[in-house]
Order: structure tokens, then C-alpha cells, then sequence
């Protein structure tokens, strides 16, 4: 016990020595002899403690004059007369108005302030202490407007700051304040309350009409600026409210330019909602767009979505592609151009943004503008090209550029399809998600080549999951150049989250690329098909969505017919966007449509599909008397999404185990048997692509099979721009590859 006494007035000791000279502490004034009282003014006393050799600070409860408070502890005489003074000076407006006050920790908090504020006027420390009867002091209602303080700021100042409105009330409605006073640094109240936390301070500001509301600080900075660099979103709704002018130029252009500089997009968004016409105002320093001003790809997604000029220019002439190359920001770029921006656009001193992307040694943005139609010999006004540039830097640089300049067709025809052609073309377009991207940058080839969109080329556009959608776009007249913006805006709406997706997003894509109520029948030319798998019967059958009534049949029915199977809905009443999601529908990824699930799973390749379709389809024309209308198939191009890169297996043996080791070896190789079930199902390539060749070979009919090798394995819902871009860049070298196979194609396309 003795132990424990001896630590306890050991920490008393410690606690006293570190003790602040300044606590309030609750005191008898009894405990003062009156012959050790030094001063006296008011209810403040000031004594010198001779027991203790210290000088002590009271302050004597008015409504109990036998109880008081200790102000402080001094030891130094010059310290305890400078700070009783100080004390006298700012305390009887507070405890003359209000109880509250006669409080220890209401007196720490005021006495705390009176010394660390000691430029502050009762009026400053009424607003920092928070008690509103002190507000009907004659003292205070005299320095309501006071700004004589190492700020200049005037206690209305500190009210929006601190973010108080019964406070503010108080100060608006009894001390009759001055609305539009500034700081010494121009700043208004409206400036103070966008920095606080309280919206319905700035709310109240705005009740009463005042300059202050767009009034710039010496930072160039009104509070509707200031709100959207600080990010306060609530504030910006608030100020627009009010009626605080978008149009006020700042030091980094207008309001919504600051909520772009700072990548506020809550700020940005309000702004837009209030103005629409925002997202075409250009800053009068550098003429440019807010969308110059993005610096990551959510906010320039902010713009695009609500209809801004994509290629807008600066006053030095460069779009926002320009610029997001030049700070290397890949994201923004790759939103630019999916978005539309010109990849070849000129701009300041005539240079493209391949031109910046070159000079900064990007391979990544490089690859990124070249796959989206930058020319690598346009030259800039000193003449430079693009190429001139990257012999310069790297040896990997100049191997892009020669497979880039290599890739352009050595003849460009110019003519439309002949409609009295005596043979007919047929496209088919393999499934694979994402990947589909890959078949639009090998049409986008075939259609620079040719100078002719898809649409023209072909009378037969056969397509499975993915190529469903982009026969679907090229039966609408779609340009791939569009359609692979669209891929890659689409993925990142509709892969969100973890599989299986939610359909909706999906759904409305196709929605809003093909119309709600467009029929499958609408448009007539080109003839297309879309595989999809009916899984309401077992076993599953192959269905063709057309916009062409269907062949009869000449051969038997497979299955004798079952009435409890529900009719097939009839191409004229087949809703565009409903076809496509089901041929999409691909398991484990989305929900089935219905009874149907995604054509791969029976066609992945609808090559062999599509001809055999087609012969059907002739040979109903000969059987109704129409054999003049039949066209002999004379070219199929078979476009597929990207071979992946063959790996080994280790195991695919399932039994059963017997011990813990076996049994992960018959779950591993369970895994992979399953993986390699679903492979050879949907496999668009290998005896599919054989079978095919094999067919158009024997009736004589010149078969393509168009399919870059991928060097890595991507999954049908990859988002990975880089990714992506790469799959893109190497369907580039293909191409290159495959040169000479693409000039006779076409040149067969367009033969006569």
C-alpha cells in the first residue's frame, strides 16, 4: 500500500509540474486574504499568492460573490499584470450577459481564445465562443463590424466560417453587420461559409442581395470557384441557387474549368445540371474547352456524356487530345478517341497528337492512336512527320512506324456495290465478347482499302454473340470506326461488378444503338442472321434470327413437333435489340434471354451455319418458281475475335480420390476438363475453319479465314484499355502480315 501512495503522489507531482498556468480551476474567494489583492476591476481580482509565490487571477461569480474562478497561475509579476488587463478589457460583456458563461470549461474556452487571438474584438470571440445572448451586448453589438485583427477579417466572417447560423441570424438581425466586407485578402463572407461545413449558412447569405455572392478574392477567386476546387458540391448548388454567376472568369478560367483543373466531379456535375451550355465555355486565357482542363478519364467521361465538342479547339488550335497526350495521360486519351477525337487533328505549329506522342517516347499512346487512324506522314509546319520524329528516339518506335506505313493499301478503289452483281458475298463474324473489337479493326482495313463500307460489300452478314451486334451495326449502316468507340464505352457500362452481369446495362446499349422498337425486317439489305441457342428443349436447337422471311425446309423435321414448344416469334416481329441479346447470352457472363442462350454454344464460327442457310434459301427461290433471284455464294470472309496462345495442361484426369493430394488433383483437373469441354464447343477456329474451306473449295468459292494470334489469352470481359489497345496493335501487325491476302480480297470485293 505504501508503494501504491508513493506512485500516486509521484503522478500527482509530475501532473501538477506539467500543469497549464492558464487552467480554469473553480475557487473560494475566501481562500485570498484581501490584504494579498494587487488589482481589482470589476469581478476580476488579482492576487499575489504569497504562499506560493505565485500571482493569481479571480474572477468572482456575480451571482455568488463567496465562489469565483482562477483565471491563471503566473510566477512572473510583468506576465500575470499584462494578461489581468487583457482579461479586464475582453471578459465583462460575457459574463455580464450570460449564465453560460460562469462555467469552468465556457471560461477555459473563452480565456483560451483572449489569448490566442489577442488582435480579436468581444465581437470575434462572442462569434468563436458560440453563445447567443452575448450578442445583445452593447460592447459586442459595437464591434460587429470591427476588422482590426492580423486577418482583417470582421466577426460575420468567422460565423460563415465556423458554419453556425444562429450565430449569423444573431449578427444579421441585432448587430445590424456589413454584408459585403473583405478581408485583407479580398475575401467576402460568402468566401468563409463555402469553406465551412454548413450549407444553410451560405443559404441565409444568399437570403439578402449582396455583391459579395460573386465578388472575386485577390486570388482571382469567387466563392463559386473556391467551392469547386474545395470540392464542395453542396456549396456549388447552394451558390447557384442563389443566383452566383457561372460566367466570372478566375485564375484558371471559369468555375467549371476550376471543378476540371481539381477533378471534382460532384462540383462539375452541378455546375452542368444548373447551365448546360457550360460544357462549351472556353477560358479567357487559353481559349480552351473544360474538357482541356480533364485530367482523368471519369472526368472527361463527365463531359462527353452531356454532348461536348470532342475536337473543340484552343486558341493555339489544340483539341483535348493534344493535350492529354502531352501530360501522358493514356486514360483520358483513350476516352478521347472512343469518344470521336481525331487522331490526326492539327494543332498547335501543325502538330498531330501522334506527333506529341512520338516525342514523349509512348509506345503504349502511340500504339493507342495509331490503331485509331493517326497517320504516321503527316507533317507538321516545320515539316517534321511523325516518322521524321521516331528515327530519332527508338529503334521500337521506328519498327511500329514501318508496320504502321506498311499497313496502307497500295491502290484505293472508289466505286458502290453493283446491285446487278451475279454473285453474292457472304461475312461471317465469330463470337467473343470484348474481342469483338478485333473484327472491327480488321473490317475498318477491309473498308479503307476499299473505299466502300461493310454494308456495301456484302449480301450476307452472318454473326454469333458479338458479331450478332456487328452484323446488327452494319445492317443499320453503323461505320466500324464508330462501333469500336462504342465497344469500348459499352464494356465499361456493362461489365460492372461480378459475374453474371446485370443484363439491363446491356440491354439498354442495344436499346440505344438499335431503337426500342425497331423490327428485325426494317432494313432489308444486307440479308442477316443471327445464331442463337434455344435451351427450352432438350436437346438444344440452333436458331437463326433473320430480317428475311425463312426458307422452308426441304428435308424432315428432326424432331416430330411437340405442342407443349412455344412458336418462334417471326422475323417482322422480332425486335432488333431482343435478337441480339439473346445470340449474347452467353452463360456464366449473362442471364438467358428468355429461352435463349448465347449462338456460341452451338456456333461460334456460323460459317458452315450461314452457307448452308443461304442454300436453303436458293433452293426455296427455285421451288417457288423464283430461280432467276438466286445468286451463286461466290466469296465468304470469315473474320474471327483473336486466337489465344496455346498452353500446356498438366492434368485433366478426374477420380476418385483417396487422399487429401488427390483430391486437389481431381478438383484441379476437373477445372481444367471443364475449361477444355467449353473450349472445343466454341471453338471458332481449328476443323470449323477446316470444315469451311474444305466446303467452299469443292463448289469453288473463294474462302477467307481473317484471325490474328494474340499473344495473350483475353477474356470475353476484359476493360483494360491497355489490353485492349495491344489486342488492337497486333491485329495491326497481322494485317501487315496478311498483306497480300487483303489485296486480293480486295480486289475480289470489287471485281465486277
Amino acid at each position: 500500500m505504501q508503494f501504491f501512495g508513493r506512485l500516486v503522489n509521484t503522478l500527482s507531482t509530475v501532473s501538477n509540474l506539467f500543469s497549464s498556468p492558464f487552467r480554469v480551476k473553480e475557487v473560494s474567494v475566501a481562500d485570498y486574504p484581501v490584504t494579498d489583492r494587487v488589482q481589482e476591476e470589476g469581478q476580476l481580482l488579482l492576487f499575489q499568492n504569497r504562499p506560493n509565490r505565485t500571482w493569481d487571477c479571480v474572477l468572482v461569480n456575480p451571482r455568488n460573490a463567496q465562489s469565483g474562478f482562477r483565471l491563471f497561475q503566473l510566477e512572473s509579476e510583468a506576465e500575470a499584470i499584462v494578461n489581468f488587463q487583457q482579461y479586464c478589457a475582453q471578459l465583462p460583456p460575457f459574463y455580464e450577459s450570460s449564465a453560460h458563461v460562469l462555467q469552468a470549461e465556457v471560461l477555459q474556452h473563452l480565456t483560451d481564445l483572449i489569448r490566442n487571438h489577442p488582435s480579436w474584438s468581444v465581437a470575434h470571440l462572442a462569434v468563436e465562443l458560440g453563445i447567443r445572448e452575448c450578442f445583445h451586448h452593447s460592447r459586442v453589438i459595437s464591434c460587429a463590424n470591427s476588422r482590426e485583427n492580423e486577418e482583417g477579417c470582421t466577426p460575420l466572417h468567422l460565423a460563415c466560417r465556423k458554419g453556425d447560423g444562429e450565430i449569423l441570424v444573431e449578427l444579421v438581425h441585432y448587430c445590424h453587420v456589413q454584408m459585403d466586407v473583405t478581408d485583407n485578402h479580398g475575401e467576402t463572407a460568402f468566401h468563409y461559409a463555402v469553406q465551412g461545413d454548413n450549407a444553410q449558412v451560405l443559404q441565409l447569405l444568399g437570403k439578402n442581395a449582396s455583391a459579395g455572392l460573386n465578388q472575386a478574392n485577390q486570388r482571382g477567386q469567387t466563392p463559386l470557384h473556391l467551392a469547386c476546387q474545395l470540392g464542395k458540391q453542396e456549396m456549388v448548388r447552394v451558390l447557384l441557387l442563389s443566383n452566383a454567376r457561372c460566367g466570372v472568369p478566375g485564375p484558371g478560367g471559369y468555375p467549371i474549368h476550376t471543378a476540371m483543373k481539381f477533378s471534382q466531379k460532384g462540383c462539375a456535375e452541378m455546375i452542368i445540371s444548373m447551365d448546360s451550355n457550360q460544357i462549351h465555355s472556353k477560358d479567357p486565357h487559353y481559349g480552351a474547352s473544360p474538357l482541356h482542363w480533364a485530367k482523368t478519364a471519369e472526368m472527361a467521361r463527365v463531359l462527353l456524356r452531356r454532348g461536348c465538342d470532342v475536337n473543340s479547339t484552343s486558341s493555339a488550335g489544340n483539341t483535348a487530345l493534344h493535350v492529354a497526350v502531352m501530360r501522358n495521360r493514356l486514360e483520358c486519351v483513350m476516352v478521347l478517341l472512343t469518344h470521336g477525337a481525331r487522331a490526326d487533328a492539327r494543332g498547335e505549329h501543325g502538330n498531330t497528337p501522334l506527333h506529341l506522342a512520338m516525342s514523349k517516347d509512348n509506345v503504349e499512346m502511340v500504339k493507342a492512336l495509331i490503331v485509331f487512324g493517326a497517320e504516321v506522314d503527316t507533317p507538321n509546319d516545320f515539316g517534321e512527320t511523325p516518322v521524321t520524329i521516331a528515327s530519332k528516339i527508338s529503334k521500337q518506335l521506328q519498327d511500329i512506324v514501318h508496320i504502321s506505313r506498311a499497313r496502307k493499301p497500295a491502290f484505293i478503289l472508289s466505286s458502290m456495290r453493283d446491285e446487278k452483281r451475279a454473285h453474292d458475298h457472304l461475312l461471317c463474324l465469330d463470337g467473343g465478347g470484348v474481342k469483338g473489337l478485333v473484327i472491327i479493326q480488321l473490317l475498318i482495313a477491309i473498308e479503307k482499302a476499299s473505299g466502300i463500307p461493310t454494308k456495301d460489300l456484302f449480301d450476307w452478314v452472318a454473326g454469333t454473340s458479338t458479331g450478332g451486334i456487328l452484323a446488327l451495326a452494319i445492317l443499320h449502316g453503323k461505320s466500324m470506326a464508330y462501333m469500336r468507340g462504342v465497344y469500348f464505352r459499352m464494356k465499361d457500362e456493362v461489365f460492372r461488378g461480378s459475374r453474371p452481369y446485370e443484363s439491363g446495362p446491356l440491354e439498354e446499349f442495344l436499346k440505344r444503338e438499335f431503337g426500342e422498337h425497331t423490327k428485325m425486317t426494317d432494313v432489308k439489305k444486307p440479308k442477316v442472321m443471327l445464331t442463337g441457342t434455344l435451351s427450352d428443349r432438350q436437346p438444344a436447337e440452333l436458331h437463326l434470327f433473320r430480317n428475311y422471311e425463312a426458307p422452308q425446309p426441304t428435308r424432315e423435321p428432326r424432331f416430330s413437333q411437340n405442342i407443349n414448344l412455344k412458336p418462334l416469334t417471326q422475323p417482322s416481329e422480332q425486335l432488333v435489340w431482343r435478337a441480339a441479346r439473346s445470340s449474347g447470352a452467353a452463360p456464366t457472363y449473362f442471364r438467358p434471354n428468355g429461352r435463349f442462350l448465347d449462338g456460341g454454344l452451338l456456333a461460334n464460327n456460323p460459317t458452315l451455319d450461314a452457307m448452308t442457310e443461304i442454300h436453303e434459301y436458293n433452293q426455296d427461290l427455285v421451288r417457288k418458281g423464283r430461280g432467276d433471284k438466286v445468286k451463286k455464294l461466290a466469296i465468304v470472309v470469315s473474320l474471327g475475335t483473336g486466337r489465344s496462345p496455346q498452353v500446356p495442361v498438366t492434368c485433366v484426369d478426374v477420380f476418385r480420390p483417396s487422399n487429401p493430394w488427390e483430391l486437389a488433383k481431381t478438383v484441379f483437373g476437373a477445372k481444367e476438363l471443364g475449361k477444355m469441354v467449353v473450349d472445343c464447343c466454341t471453338d471458332p477456329d481449328g476443323r470449323a475453319v477446316d470444315r469451311a474451306r474444305a466446303w467452299c473449295e469443292m463448289v469453288d468459292i473463294q474462302y477467307f479465314r481473317l484471325n490474328p494470334q494474340l499473344g495473350a489469352d483475353i477474356m470475353l470481359d476484359e476493360v483494360s484499355d491497355l489490353v485492349l489497345v495491344n489486342a488492337l496493335w497486333e491485329t495491326e501487325v497481322y494485317i501487315y502480315e496478311q498483306r497480300e491476302q487483303f489485296q486480293k480480297l480486295i480486289q475480289l470485293l470489287l471485281a465486277p
